[in-house]
């Protein structure tokens, strides 16, 4: 019950932060409501009109309700004693707009609430919307971080410690520790690298090597994403039951925010604890978005058991944020491959920002900081490493004072 408040909450907030990106696939197509000036059909017998078929084309709202009406529901059947046309005394048409509208009278063998939903407008806006900005952006947003790196690196080059290697061993995480770090760290590579192919493969994979190959991996593929969520799971917990004490904000915090961790200047150490604040702010970017992840995708495994956004824009209306920003509001009613399709989005998304994160963090544990890999690989680091770095948390351990903390 905690974990589904907290995904409420925590999807609540990053729906609302990236609903203008996500907006033409956040609504259902409601066409419900005509256009400025009513279109007189008198002269078409009900039938669509030029200016219709052309709005739609444009992703204008079009007037529909004279088609979502007509479908037969409330029509007297066709006289059968009479010679029958080709179509007997049924109206394609019609029974096509009872299928789309949501309107037919239907039995089936399979006896689902889903299995219902023969036509959905929202298929071609989320396919649309995958197969563009989704990839676009977020494929620049990767592409633009790793340049950022590369550019740091350039300017700044690797963090060195200042007085050298002491040769001197100190514990920085325990085993069961970095049992967990690693856990979740290499199901989190190999969800990101088979998620990126799943979603770049129609475009990358088959030109070079075949529809046949792709379709090999992407059915080897799914099945390898799909079992991974498992160990990233159980990692996530792992390491917020292990590191959550630690990573409670404190003022030392706002002194290393304020020189930005000496990232950026050479000789400057501000004094932090076991984790400074900006490795604080990974750890909580990792919880929420690896909670909200691990959500969403648990709702794609479970298809239409775990339905989150109609019930989360609902709370979103209630708290009266798209009236603030002067916004419609979201739909509270959506068909159930609507859900899917938006839990398949925003699995993205997180998992896109999840990735653009995890890049800098592995930068700086590994090239991007001398003595700082040591700490997650074998457990210790070096004396001078934890007084320059950690320099309270050095204190704290060993009982000896740091004396190389001269921003404290």
């Amino acid at each position: 019950m905690i974990a589904k408040s907290i995904s409420k909450t925590v999807s609540t907030a990053l729906v609302f932060l990236l609903l203008n990106m996500v907006s033409p696939v956040l609504a259902q197509e409601d066409n419900s409501t005509g256009l400025a000036a009513a279109i007189d059909r008198s002269a078409t017998g009900g039938a669509q009109t030029l200016e219709d078929v052309l709005a739609r084309q444009a992703n204008a709202k079009v007037d529909s309700s004279f088609r979502s009406q007509n479908d037969g529901s409330d029509a007297v059947g066709a006289v059968t004693t009479n010679q029958l046309g080709t179509l007997g005394g049924a109206s394609d048409p019609q029974l096509w707009r009872a299928l789309r509208y949501g309107s037919a009278d239907m039995t089936l063998s399979t006896r689902t609430p889903e299995s219902l939903e023969i036509i959905q407008d929202t298929g071609m806006t989320w396919l649309a919307f995958r197969a563009g900005p989704l990839r676009e952006y977020g494929g620049s947003a990767l592409l633009g971080v790793t340049a950022l790196l590369v550019l740091f690196y350039l300017v700044r080059g690797r963090i060195m410690i200042d007085s050298g290697l002491s040769g001197q061993k100190i514990t920085r995480f325990k085993a069961v520790e970095r049992f967990g770090h690693w856990l979740m760290a290499g199901a989190f590579v190999i969800l990101g690298l088979t998620g990126l192919l799943q979603l770049f493969g129609r475009v990358a994979l088959i030109p070079l090597l075949g529809h046949e190959f792709y379709a090999s991996y992407a059915t080897i593929g799914k099945w390898i994403h799909n079992n991974f969520a498992w160990p990233f799971m159980i990692g996530l917990v792992w390491i917020t039951v292990c590191w959550i004490a630690h990573n409670i904000p404190n003022r030392d915090d706002l002194k290393w925010l304020m020189v930005g961790g000496g990232l950026f200047t050479k000789g400057v150490h501000p004094p932090a604890r076991k984790f400074n604040a900006g490795q604080k702010l990974i750890f909580w970017a990792v919880v929420v978005l690896g909670l909200s992840i691990s959500v969403s995708g648990l709702s794609l495994l479970f298809p239409y058991k775990l339905e989150l956004f109609a019930s989360s824009f609902a709370h979103i209306n209630s708290l009266g944020l798209p009236w603030l920003l002067g916004v419609d509001p979201l739909p509270e009613q959506l068909t159930h491959h609507a859900e899917m399709q938006l839990a398949q989005v925003w699995h993205t998304i997180i998992a896109f920002v999840f990735m653009a994160i995890a890049l800098a963090h592995i930068y700086i544990g590994s090239v991007g900081m001398q003595g700082a890999f040591e700490a997650m690989g074998e457990g210790e680091v070096d004396e001078n490493w934890a007084k320059e770095h950690h320099s309270i948390w050095y204190t704290d351990v060993t009982g000896k004072p740091a004396d190389h903390h001269p921003n404290e």
